[in-house]
């Protein structure tokens, strides 16, 4: 009997990009309220406020100068983010959690951001 071809496994990358386009693919910013996007690398998290209908990002926030863990920088992020909203007048989001599970860093920038004024 011949042998069924194996195919690949996916990557952590390729699993989680499946999730943030399917996330993508119902949430969108406007105006009114615009995207909070969270994203992550091995050593830093950035924060981006968009208005996908203009193509453009409002405010912007990364955990380069925070010095600390992972977990410190997202909530440093967090508050930064929406601190610089609020002063531009954004106060209503919708979050993009960029396909990471809703756990970790993701709630604790979320948690922040809430706590300093933002809505989603």
């Amino acid at each position: 009997m011949p042998q069924l071809p194996t195919t690949k496994l996916s990557t952590k990358k390729e699993l989680r990009d499946r999730r943030h386009a399917r996330v993508r693919a119902r949430i969108s910013g406007t105006a009114e309220r615009p995207r909070l996007a969270f994203s992550k690398s091995n050593k830093f998290v950035q924060a981006q406020i968009i208005d996908d209908v203009a193509g453009r990002t409002l405010v912007a926030a990364h955990g380069r100068a925070v010095k600390g863990s992972l977990s410190k920088q997202a909530e440093t992020v967090g508050a930064e983010i929406a601190a610089k909203a609020v002063k531009a007048g954004v106060t209503a989001v919708v979050f993009d959690r960029g396909g990471f599970n809703y756990e970790g860093q993701v709630k604790m920038l979320a948690d922040a951001a809430r706590a300093n004024g933002l809505q989603f």
